[in-house]
Order: structure tokens, then sequence, then C-alpha cells
């Protein structure tokens, strides 16, 4: 068996949902084992937006997805990161869970892993691209090898539709209300990324 984690953050739910596409996707594959876990909330952030609706109903959405561990991480061959921007970069509830992983990076147990990166932003240019290219580099300093989303599996990259997704992973726009929902081709696209991931895992595997 291949272990697949599919692990994100999500304020408003839209990461959510590219997760569960992940999940989903990889999850009809009876040689991968997929677990679906969200990165903890900050106390502070959670206090900021405790007055706003919409992140209350999506944090109720997510309440019984089990939190990610270091343990988790150690389990996985191929992680797939749901990692939504903020200012271009990853939140800092992403950084935090990472920067606890000081310890497996030390002995070495995150290199060799599989891994990519899933991206939302509220706008078109609000930094889908560099967000998942800043997320990266913590990921090659724990020794993963990156994998992106190719043209040739992913026709909307070749598309001129308003829709998420890049060669560097699949994203999806929130808008700048939070009101849309990622489309159909961004959750194909996330779904094709955790595939990829698996597949890539498991021909580590098969050469260990």
């Amino acid at each position: 068996m291949t272990n697949l984690l599919i692990t994100y953050y999500s304020s408003y739910g839209h990461m959510f949902k590219m997760a569960q596409a992940a999940r989903d996707a990889a999850a009809e594959h009876d040689d991968y084992q997929v677990k679906l876990r969200k990165i903890p909330e900050l106390e502070a952030a959670e206090k900021a937006m405790s007055s706003q609706d919409p992140y209350l109903a999506a944090q109720k959405e997510q309440a019984e997805i089990t939190e990610v561990s270091l343990d988790d991480l150690e389990w996985a061959d191929g992680i797939v990161w749901g990692i939504p921007t903020r200012f271009g970069n990853m939140p800092a509830q992403v950084k935090q869970f990472i920067d606890t992983a000081g310890g497996l990076w030390a002995e070495g147990k995150l290199e060799d892993k599989a891994t990519g990166i899933m991206s939302s932003t509220n706008t078109i240019h609000g930094g889908q691209e560099s967000t998942i290219l800043t997320s990266m580099m913590p990921l090659l300093h724990f020794g993963m090898i990156y994998v992106g989303s190719t043209y040739g599996q992913n026709p909307e990259l070749s598309q001129d539709k308003i829709q998420g997704g890049s060669p560097y992973g699949p994203s999806t726009i929130a808008g700048s209300d939070g009101s849309k929902s990622p489309t159909e081709g961004d959750l194909k696209m996330a779904g094709r990324l955790a595939k990829r991931v698996a597949r890539v895992a498991k021909g580590i595997n098969l050469t260990k």
C-alpha cells in the first residue's frame, strides 16, 4: 500500500473542498491508503474571524476532520498540501505547523517523500502561483520530491477561461467576498495531482 496524506488549512471552506476532491480521487485506487487531515486554526485568527458567518459555517463543516500531526507526516509516502494564500505567501497556520516538523527534518524522516501543493486566492491575481512557489521551499529543505501539474494530464491549463490552476499545482478562486466555489475543472485538477503524487510515491517505494 502507498500511504497518501492530504493536509490543508481552510478558513472559508474553499481549500477544504479542493482537499476533499483530492482525497476522493486518490481513494478510488485500492493501492492507495488516503488520510484527510486539517491544519489547526490559530486562537488569534479564530477570535478575529469569529464574527463572520461564512467563517463559522466553514469551520462547522470541517469540525469532524482530524487535525494533522507529525505522525501523519511520517506515516505518509506522499503528501498533498492545501495552502491558501495570505498576501502571496502561506498563512501563519501552515507556517506554524511546518515549523514544528524540525525534528523530522533533523532525522531525515521526510526525505524522498513525494509532495505537491494546491492553493486558493480571493482574486485572479491574488498570489496563487507565488504561494505555491514560496511554500515549496520548506518542502525542499525537508528533502521531499516536488510534483506539479502537467499540461498533458490537465487540459484546463491550456484553456483561456477564468479558473485556477498552473503547472505548479491546482488552485481555485474564492472571489473577493468568498462567494465563489471551486469549478469542476479546479476539483478535477486537485484529484489528478493527488493521484500523480501517489503514483510517484509508489514508484519511489518500489525502488527502495
